[in-house]
């Protein structure tokens, strides 16, 4: 792992040089995750273009900051991702969920333009179950369950992906889990789409129940320049339920709209 450092932190990120060629992918994770979601991305049998994976404030390796669950997180995480893509040179931004609200504040902020983006599993709003916030503070545990139910983070019942998934969100803790979660709730871009200008591919799993076809959809639509497609067999985590799949479809958007 290496770090940048800013604004008085250093964040952690993975570089995996590829081949060398094409435009340099930051992916950003999603709320209570980590880096090593994108391991299917990033690892020798993911895409040839650089790929570089971020650990947000206090997950992982990074570390925290002192924010109240909204704007002032969503805002630190930006400074997180924009202080990696300056570091690492990075063009292109993918974003699963929280990570897609993230590289929406950033594409909005104007610090840092990604030449394209890809959100995954997001839109321009994330509402949370009232029942998922009332046990993310005070029954955690019950959060992870639910969160790992059928159709929310995973289609398939994939012991083994169920199982790491779970020790990356125990790992990064139900602190840092639930200020997560909040600034999803109170996130909200849907007045201001038309201000990314950035080509922009939105990605749903076909059967994620957490953030559904018709947010996605209500994103592209406010787009200037958006594309929506389907992972079939997929959920929340459809880059790592179905690698292959997406692996193909942000390398095939890439190509068509960067070169």
């Amino acid at each position: 792992m290496e770090t940048a450092s800013h604004d008085g932190r250093t964040t952690a990120y993975r570089v995996v040089e590829g081949d060398g060629t094409g435009p340099t992918v930051l992916y950003v994770h999603g709320s209570g995750g980590v880096h090593r979601v994108w391991a299917k991305q990033y690892a020798p049998n993911g895409p040839a273009h650089p790929a570089v994976a971020v650990d947000l404030s206090g997950h992982g390796a990074s570390d925290d900051v002192e924010t109240a669950p909204g704007t002032a997180t969503l805002s630190a995480y930006a400074d997180d991702v924009v202080a990696v893509a300056r570091a690492t040179d990075a063009d292109v931004l993918v974003g699963n969920s929280l990570g897609g609200a993230v590289a929406q504040w950033v594409a909005l902020g104007g610090e840092w333009r990604p030449d394209a983006l890809v959100l995954l599993g997001t839109g321009p709003t994330l509402p949370v179950f009232d029942m998922l916030r009332g046990w993310l503070a005070s029954d955690f545990e019950r959060a992870v369950e639910f969160l790992h139910g059928r159709n929310r983070l995973f289609h398939a019942d994939d012991g083994r992906l169920h199982e790491r998934s779970r020790e990356a969100m125990h790992a990064v803790g139900r602190t840092v889990t639930e200020r997560d979660f909040l600034t999803c709730h109170g996130f909200d871009v849907t007045d201001r789409l038309s201000e990314i200008g950035a080509p922009t591919l939105a990605l749903c799993g076909e059967h994620d129940q957490l953030i559904p076809r018709s947010s996605h959809e209500r994103l592209v639509a406010g787009l200037p320049n958006g594309e929506f497609a389907v992972v079939l067999d997929a959920a929340h985590l459809a880059m790592f339920e179905q690698p292959a799949v997406c692996n193909g479809m942000v390398t095939d958007f890439l190509d068509a709209r960067l070169g």
